[in-house]
């Protein structure tokens, strides 16, 4: 009985009622870490002393949330249909409203506040064939094919809905590369699909094995029934760009086994390795002729969150497939529609994202140097990245080719992550472990930096010491500048061994060791100013 005298109701929905797929969800990039982080910008804001004096994100490929600015052109036109009496407006560049008139001509009400065609736009689905035409060298593509989505995660979850079937040994298997983006293990988890692993080769720049699929092919049809293929290209979290043989070889792989082939090419922008190319899965089959080109069934995905545009929040995407069964595709309209549309906002960013600026347009100059500089940027921090890593003892780093993010190798005594482990039993929970300490550290450390786990990209039996995945954003992390002599520098600390188990080192006791261990399980978690190059103790000194 209530204190209010009314009979006290068990709640319907609990944890052991709860839908046992979700509890099995795990979304690394947005975890228990990046929840902990947020609470401590919180306190941040709100007075409360910390051993650093800002949180940045590198847990996410966010490049304005870092500092970057938004694609003038983007927002010029963007701006005219959310307020269209700006039309007037003489400040804004001639071309940027004929697009902008050109798109709220195509909505209902010639509004962006209405609800669109389920699909999407159908002015805007013709603009995108005709760029995946250009792109593809002239290799048809038809509108019909393509659906608009709410970012590309949106659209990879709902071909993969369409793929997972079956109970037992019949139950849908789904291949994804390790390490991954964690969307795919966690979108599984939740449709209660078998997770595949192939794993990508490390002292091959990630390079994808085909001898290795055919592995993990034989090994999954002994418990379930593999149908699909996943492919992220450019690379997340590895940034490898494969090469045309690659995904020729792939395509090969595909038709053989009878397998649906989802190709996530959404950092088909970011290529930044000399020799590097990204070379479309659509464009690979039909130039492979038509004993490919007309069977082997095919979604790829695109998004205006990655490449120079960077605009996240507008949740703008697309898919095209290709070769799906007729009534399958119908289906797929219907199970779109069930979501009404797409963020109409985001359509319109993504039209000017596949329909830019040309020679001759009063906004080309600006669009072509504000959309170079941002890949140039992007090209240097993936060097400054890799470089860096590299002159960090023991630590190591493939070449970052493409996308936004370097996955590096941190090897750790075998002996330091067991007496982090004796010292710190906390270390060997969750996540969050490493970001519950509030004691003081040196003065030397500001910034709090956090990154997402490698645990949640890698599964336990293949989990490298230490592996750590790292946004190349727009904001140098302060970090990345530290020094290798072990001495503070004007941007950096390399705290040695003895510094810090000395009696006088706070970081001996509080966060330090718990990262070492963390590194070894779930990745490195909140960074302060020179704290993660703590973690490179070299093998056989301990």
């Amino acid at each position: 009985m209530a204190e209010n005298g009314l009979a006290r109701r068990e709640k319907v929905l609990t944890l052991e009622s709860l839908n046992p797929s979700v509890k099995k969800v795990e979304y690394a990039v947005r975890g228990p870490i990046v929840t902990r982080a947020l609470e401590l910008e919180k306190e941040l804001q709100q007075g409360v002393k910390k051993p650093f004096t800002e949180v940045i994100r590198a847990n996410i490929g966010d490049a304005q949330a870092m500092g970057q600015k938004p694609i003038t052109f983007l927002r010029q036109v963007s701006a005219l249909c959310m307020f269209p009496d700006l039309l007037k407006d003489p400040n804004f560049p001639a071309d940027a409203k004929e697009k902008a008139r050109r798109l709220l001509a195509a909505c209902g009400g010639q509004s962006i506040g209405a609800y669109s065609a389920s699909p999407g736009i159908e002015l805007i689905r013709q603009d995108v064939a005709h760029f995946i035409e250009r792109r593809d060298g002239g290799i048809p593509s038809r509108a019909e094919n393509i659906f608009l989505s709410t970012g590309a995660s949106d659209a990879i979850v709902t071909i993969l809905k369409l793929l997972v079937s079956g109970e037992g040994r019949s139950r849908t298997g789904v291949m994804i590369p390790i390490p991954q983006y964690p969307l795919y293990s966690a979108a599984l988890a939740e449709l209660n699909a078998v997770q595949i692993n192939y794993y990508l080769d490390e002292d091959k720049c990630w390079a994808l094995d085909i001898g290795e699929l055919r592995r993990a092919l034989k090994e999954a049809r002994q418990h379930c029934q593999p149908r699909a293929l996943c492919i992220i290209n450019p690379g997340n979290p590895t940034g490898q760009v494969q090469s045309r043989q690659r995904i020729e070889d792939v395509i090969r792989f595909a038709w053989e086994e009878q397998l649906f082939l989802l190709a996530d090419e959404v950092y088909q922008d970011n290529i930044y390795a000399e020799g590097s190319q990204f070379h479309s899965f659509k464009k690979v089959l039909f130039e492979m002729g038509p004993k490919y080109s007309g069977s082997v069934e095919l979604a790829s995905f695109h998004s205006i969150s990655k490449g120079f545009m960077g605009e996240c929040g507008f949740r703008g995407g697309y898919m095209e497939v290709i070769n799906m069964d007729p009534l399958v595709q119908q289906q797929l309209s219907k199970l779109v529609s069930v979501r009404l549309c797409p963020p109409v906002t985001g359509q319109v960013l993504l039209d000017v994202v596949v329909n830019q600026p040309q020679p001759g347009d009063p906004s080309y100059q600006q669009f072509s140097q504000e959309k170079q500089a941002v890949l140039s940027s992007l090209a240097q921090k993936a060097q400054l990245t890799e470089e860096t890593f590299n002159r960090a003892p023991g630590i190591r780093c493939n070449p970052v080719q493409g996308a936004m993010y370097a996955f590096p190798r941190i090897h750790l005594p075998p002996q330091a992550v067991q007496e982090a482990q004796n010292d710190h039993p906390a270390a060997s929970g969750e996540a969050e472990g490493c970001l519950a300490e509030d004691k003081p550290v040196p003065r030397q450390i500001h910034p709090g930096i956090f990154s997402a786990p490698a645990a949640g990209q890698q599964p336990e039996d293949r989990r490298e010491a230490g592996a750590l995945g790292w946004g190349l954003l727009p904001k140098s992390p302060p970090c990345l500048h530290a020094t290798a002599s072990g001495t503070p520098g004007p941007e950096g600390t390399v705290w040695n061994w003895d510094q810090l188990c000395s009696p006088e080192s706070s970081l001996c006791r509080t966060s330090e060791p718990l990262l070492i261990a963390r590194s070894h399980r779930q990745g490195l978690g909140v960074l302060g100013r020179g704290m993660g190059t703590t973690l490179s103790r070299l093998p056989g000194t301990w």
